[in-house]
């Protein structure tokens, strides 16, 4: 008998050993540019969802042509959290397409496909699908401006479309620029009816400190406009450790971190109460110190206290998160904490909060 509970235990052992591994979602498969301008650049972006429970990496982005060029997450994605694959198509040959990048993973399969689609066409007369924000008389195709996992040294590019349909020229301007960006307009000045494209270029080495650095430009509507919420875009950045020159040892002999949650709902409380509170463990499951250097709440409702910031190998520690209900205001805003860790693993870690009163 005991022969027999010994067999079934290893092979329970080795069954748990083969699930445990990464697995790639993507928000999308194809997405759908609908018409697009003859030589105007556009971007498919597609989220990446570890649904796996191994660290997922995305070790190549190869799209089929010279037409597309990629970005991507190049850090390991923990499970459960996210990250990007950005395919900027230049649009230099007219009529309908249908593209496909080619995704290699240390997932199951090792190999996906995402596509994108579209029509170039010289002149687009409705912009209401193709640039469906409104600032004034002036038409954009975003309202926020992302720059996710960005490393020290990097120089990541976003492009924003534009369209004029107002009477008079137009040049597009980003009133109150942070040093870390730089933009281009093209062309300089717009016609009525016309298109044309704002680029931003984001230095990494001019961010001031890990973690998420947000601001605001603001999107001048005509000579001579002031800042305000109606002409007010976004910006973020989240810069991360380098851990490039790391040997595949000292990644083996690393920190690690587990947490015991990483989406709470705090809804149940707030309906009775006008505070929430819950406890997230903080483990170190590695063989180095793990140090917390990051740790950022970016909503007025949200306040957290963290114990420890720096935990030896097998420690844990606890981190509280509060959330206070008459400050969640009316902007249902995502409310989350970001962390920054020497976890070369986990480098960036999300907590996601759910507050409904």
């Amino acid at each position: 008998m005991k022969r027999i509970l010994i067999t079934l235990f290893s092979i329970t052992a080795l069954v748990g050993t083969a699930v445990a591994q990464p697995r790639f979602t993507s928000n999308t498969e194809m997405h759908s540019f609908g018409q697009i301008e003859w030589k105007h650049p556009v971007t498919a972006q597609y989220t990446v969802t570890n649904t796996g429970d191994q660290p997922l990496v995305l070790t190549e982005v190869d799209p089929d042509c010279a037409c597309s060029v990629a970005q991507w997450t190049k850090t390991p994605i923990a499970p459960g959290a996210k990250g990007t694959v950005s395919v900027t198509f230049d649009a230099e040959a007219l009529g309908h397409f249908q593209k496909s990048v080619a995704i290699y993973t240390n997932a199951q399969p090792h190999l996906v496909y995402l596509k994108f689609n579209g029509e170039v066409v010289r002149e687009i007369k409705d912009f209401t699908k193709t640039h469906p924000y409104l600032i004034g008389q002036i038409r954009i195709d975003r309202n926020s401006l992302d720059f996710p996992d960005v490393q020290h040294g990097e120089k990541p590019v976003l492009h924003m479309g534009v369209v004029n349909l107002s009477e008079r020229p137009y040049e597009p301007v980003l009133m109150h620029l942070p040093p870390y960006l730089r933009m281009e307009a093209k062309p300089h000045v717009l016609q009525k009816g016309e298109k044309g494209m704002i680029t931003l270029t984001l230095d990494s080495e001019k961010l001031a400190d890990l973690g998420l650095t947000q601001t605001s430009v603001y999107l001048a509507r005509f000579a001579g406009d002031k800042v305000g919420d109606e002409n007010e875009i976004p910006v973020s950045a989240i810069l991360l450790p380098d851990f490039s020159g790391m040997t595949d040892t000292e990644k083996a002999n690393a920190p690690a971190i587990s947490l015991s949650a990483k989406d709470i709902d705090m809804s149940p409380v707030l309906a009775k109460k006008s505070k929430a509170r819950q406890d997230i463990i903080l483990t170190n499951t590695g063989r180095a110190p793990l140090q917390i250097s990051k740790l950022q709440v970016f909503h007025p409702a949200v306040g957290v206290s963290l114990k420890k910031s720096l935990l030896q190998p097998g420690e844990s520690t606890r981190l509280r998160v509060t959330v206070v209900k008459r400050n969640i205001g009316k902007k249902r805003r995502h409310l989350r904490l970001l962390m920054i860790t020497n976890d070369p693993m986990q480098p960036k870690v999300e907590i996601n909060i759910k507050a409904k009163q």
